[in-house]
């Protein structure tokens, strides 16, 4: 008995190449950037969510609305008070989506140079 060619006329199956190290680092470099996107629009989507539920006038003792404000506080610290307007609204509105439109150019900027590279 030989182990070359157990069946001697067939094609023998081969096995799937493993895929090189280039491909793996693909994948890993494209959930990076997805996961660098997921972050900045997250953090945008609770700014601008702050924003909505302030103009709107929410229920400022709601648990939920409490939740969003200190969150958002906690992400746009760095902008507080950079506009002092005397309407409150728009106040609000710069001093908060201002840092949302920082986090989006930046995360979807990384992204997308993370895709490139």
């Amino acid at each position: 008995m030989s182990n070359i060619d157990p069946v001697p006329g067939y094609q023998a199956q081969h096995q799937p190449s493993r895929p090189d190290r280039s491909v793996r680092h693909g994948t890993a470099t494209r959930r990076t950037a997805l996961a660098v996107c997921t972050i900045a629009d997250i953090a945008a989507g609770l700014l601008g969510l702050w924003i909505l539920l302030f103009l709107l006038d929410a229920n400022q003792g709601n648990v939920f609305v409490e939740f969003v404000r200190e969150t958002a506080d906690w992400l746009a610290w760095w902008a507080q008070d950079i506009f002092t307007m005397d309407t409150e609204g728009l106040r609000v509105a710069l001093n908060y989506g201002l840092p949302a439109a920082l986090y989006l150019l930046i995360g979807h900027g990384i992204a997308a140079r993370l895709n490139r590279a």
